[in-house]
């Protein structure tokens, strides 16, 4: 009986990755807030990942790329929670409308982990409905990235405050739990910029890391990477799970026209 279980929960985790790949779900908003909708945009394209950078000043937290562009304007609150969490309570608990699919917010913190990640877990909780997989199983994933906390020092945040895990790094298993996905720089493993095809070696090298991620039942993301139709089926057909891009609608055609 144990078996048949673990082979029909195989079977539906190996479908489940099948659909992400030509699916608007595995495809990520790299510096969403330089988008002229932010958030907006990408939401409304199904997009499974949003990224947002924030600094920390006085205690409240800005939405920038550069610490000398900060809008005291622009903060977290305005641009991505506060949308969030009405189009939540619009659709009774859900990212979307009759759908099961949510969605993950990819939060690069530029300044200092702290005090930066704690004013961040204090500005969620107050929504644990919205951010809260504990809560609300359809809720938004958080991960952080950017300048993280060392891993020892994770358990001392809410659970519902994820990572965004480095290659390079090894981690214990409780820690492991804690990552929703790794990302790395492309170049790490290849030169090429997507101009013809990828080189067999390289490709080898690719595929030897994706699986390795894979095998840990976590996603894989490459930031640094060529952005057109070529490189998305490249990276569809490598199987990589999160897709950067700065052209959600283009992207968003391909991967429509790849589930077709």
């Amino acid at each position: 009986m144990y078996r048949l279980i673990f082979i029909v929960c195989s079977f539906l985790i190996c479908c489940s990755v099948a659909r992400a790949q030509v699916s608007c779900l595995s495809a990520h908003s790299h510096n969403d807030y330089e988008q002229e909708k932010p958030f907006i945009t990408a939401y409304e394209a199904g997009f499974g990942s949003i990224e947002a950078d924030i600094w920390v000043r006085n205690g409240q937290l800005y939405v920038a790329h550069d610490q000398n562009k900060i809008d005291l304007s622009l903060t977290l609150e305005k641009m991505y929670i506060a949308p969030i969490v009405e189009r939540f309570r619009a659709n009774n608990g859900r990212a979307w409308k009759n759908s099961e699919g949510t969605f993950q917010l990819l939060i690069d913190l530029k300044s200092p982990a702290e005090p930066t990640l704690k004013i961040l877990a204090e500005q969620l909780a107050r929504y644990p409905e919205i951010f809260n997989p504990e809560v609300n199983p359809f809720a938004v994933r958080i991960a952080i990235s950017g300048n993280r906390p060392e891993p020892a020092d994770w358990s001392n945040y809410p659970n519902f405050i994820c990572f965004d895990g480095e290659l390079n790094r090894s981690y214990e298993a409780d820690q492991l739990e804690r990552i929703l996905l790794f990302s790395d720089n492309l170049k790490n493993h290849t030169s090429w910029r997507g101009e013809g095809g990828l080189p067999e070696p390289d490709r080898q090298r690719l595929l030897q890391t994706i699986e390795s991620v894979h095998r840990m039942g976590k996603k894989i993301r490459f930031w640094n990477a060529p952005d057109t139709p070529l490189a998305w089926k490249t990276f569809k057909d490598l199987r990589v799970d999160v897709i950067n891009t700065d052209h959600i609608q283009a992207l968003k055609n391909f991967l429509d026209s790849s589930s077709n």
